[in-house]
């Protein structure tokens, strides 16, 4: 099978989840979208609609580090990839029509794959991206907790946005991350 009737079914999927929610679509709604037989899916997806569902799942957060690159192209001290990171990530979460839409319908499904279910995936997926670029700055160690800390910041904020920051503002992101994340990585930052 070719990658182009693979990433069809995807966007395929990604529509249905949007029109009726993830617990109302079948794998005959999704073969109807994409145009694709059963048979077809069920060979490129031989889990059925959970794999379909994890593939669309990886298939979003590798998007997401993509445009995050693309965000942090640039920056050349911790500070700044801290601030650019947490911006850009919570204003493309915010910004994310499908994402927007599956919490409208599905909000538990999208909850349990940012928090319990998922958050082990995007911090693996996020370390792997975002660990060698802090090292610059820091120990491994400590740039490994620094990733995760952060993350943990966005997916909260994008669930229950914080009253005292705004993390879709330069300005107020920094502010957090000057009281609150680099004093405590001081000594690591003097080390390097």
């Amino acid at each position: 099978m070719s990658v182009d009737v693979e990433a069809r079914v995807l966007e395929a999927c990604k529509r249905c989840c949007e029109r009726w929610g993830v617990d109302r679509i079948t794998i005959d709604d999704i073969a109807t979208e994409s145009k694709v037989s059963r048979a077809t899916l069920y060979r490129l997806f031989p889990g059925g609609k959970d794999t379909l569902f994890e593939a669309m799942r990886v298939k979003e957060l590798e998007e997401f580090f993509v445009r995050l690159q693309q965000a942090i192209d640039g920056t050349d001290e911790l500070e700044d990839l801290l601030v650019a990171a947490v911006v850009h990530s919570i204003t493309d979460m915010r910004g994310d029509e499908h994402l927007a839409l599956m919490m409208a319908s599905s909000a538990g499904d999208v909850v349990a794959n940012l928090t319990v279910e998922g958050l082990p995936r995007i911090l693996r997926v996020a370390s792997v991206f975002l660990t060698p670029l802090v090292t610059t700055y820091l120990p491994k160690d400590a740039a490994g907790e620094v990733v995760e800390v952060m993350v943990r910041l966005v997916i909260s904020d994008y669930l229950s946005p914080s009253e005292r920051f705004d993390f879709t503002d330069a300005d107020s992101t920094r502010r957090f991350v000057r009281t609150f994340i680099l004093p405590t990585y001081s000594q690591a930052l003097l080390t390097r």
